[in-house]
């Protein structure tokens, strides 16, 4: 797929319905590309059935519709790009990148889960093993980028990560692996995304580097909290978006992200919010902070 000025997306996973912390990601990313005229993709990441909700994909696309927020072209599905997975870590696999990892979670617990490389020089096979990525020496890699709302970030992946996984022992491919090879794919040049992804950004520049991919531009927004101060969830049982209520839902968003709203456009419609959302987008107005409390009543 060819690069055109400027392209985002939203890339849910299909585990429930969407929620206010969800909505908040959907709705920046949208007005953030559309303030540059680009294009808004929507990529369901899919590739983890045992986390999956049977029907959530459909139900996350009739809420973004709901909400005003339309897609431009069709939806991609992460399940339907498995063997573009598989070209990948056969690209690695030539530049001797990666190799089979036998090591269980207990042994990961006890490395504080950086690992060690143990099973690098093993020559393990693939059966029952995990597939690492080499991160390279001790401070050989150091990834560090400028994030449009977080500021400059860096980390050193040997000291803080080691090798990490790119297909687990059952098979299934890594979030990591996903994300570069569909960002790639897609043209993506603008991901707009939540906090708690903010320390996987340095394994995913490195990923791109090494598969000689174009490193896209990183925006961090605050991650909604609930009143325990944990992220909203659904796996901290976060409250659905209740359905009819998507203009008072737009409207209490561009709140959250400080947009400063005019208090007469919470009584217009979906359509006038996101016109006036997009008109008046100021990304320095988010706050370069990891969570912010959600509203109460989600």
């Amino acid at each position: 797929m060819s690069v055109l000025s400027s392209i985002g997306r939203f890339a849910p996973s299909p585990t429930g319905p969407l929620h206010f912390g969800s909505l908040v990601s959907a709705l920046a990313s949208y007005l953030d590309i559309k303030k540059r005229q680009g294009q808004w993709l929507v990529r369901i990441e899919d590739i983890d059935p045992p986390r999956e909700v049977p029907g959530a994909s459909a139900t996350i696309l009739q809420q973004l519709e709901a909400h005003g927020l339309h897609w431009d072209g069709a939806v991609l599905y992460q399940s339907e790009r498995l063997p573009d997975y598989l070209a990948a870590l056969d690209q690695l696999r030539q530049k001797d990148l990666i190799y089979f990892c036998q090591c269980n979670r207990q042994r990961m617990q006890s490395l504080g889960g950086i690992y060690d490389s143990h099973c690098r020089y093993l020559q393990l096979t693939a059966e029952n093993s995990a597939t690492r990525l080499n991160v390279g020496e001790i401070n050989a890699e150091c990834q560090e980028f400028n994030d449009l709302i977080m500021g400059q970030y860096q980390q050193c992946l040997r000291a803080e990560v080691g090798d990490f996984v790119l297909r687990r022992r059952d098979g299934l491919f890594s979030y990591q692996l996903a994300v570069v090879v569909d960002d790639h794919y897609q043209g993506i040049t603008h991901i707009m995304r939540g906090s708690d992804l903010l320390d996987s950004t340095p394994r995913q520049l490195y990923l791109q580097q090494c598969l000689g991919y174009r490193r896209p531009d990183y925006m961090h927004l605050p991650v909604a909290l609930n009143t325990d101060g944990q992220k909203l969830s659904k796996q901290n049982h976060a409250a659905a978006l209740t359905p009819h209520q998507e203009a008072h839902n737009l409207y209490t968003a561009l709140l959250w992200l400080q947009q400063e709203p005019p208090a007469e456009l919470a009584h217009l419609s979906v359509s006038e919010i996101l016109s006036w959302g997009i008109t008046h987008w100021t990304i320095s107005k988010i706050p370069s902070t990891m969570g912010i409390s959600a509203p109460k009543e989600f």
